[in-house]
């Protein structure tokens, strides 16, 4: 089996470099606090959704469909 090393996407990586450049509370804090939270959502669905289909592949190939 293949060890997959996980890395943060680098739109993830710029939001949140931005956003500690605004000061708590702020605006532009708020407004990137929620793009952050859309993006790594979508990330997150990306990885479970990759993860059910390698469940659904080793099921079929352990019971030979």
């Amino acid at each position: 089996m293949d060890i997959e090393i996980k890395n943060i996407p680098d739109d993830i990586l710029k939001i949140q470099k931005k956003l500690a450049t605004f000061e708590i509370g702020s605006r532009n804090y708020n407004k990137y606090k929620k793009i952050l939270a859309k993006h790594i959502k979508r990330y997150n669905m990306n990885q479970r959704l990759k993860s059910n289909i390698k469940t659904i592949e080793t099921i079929k190939e352990i019971s030979g469909y």
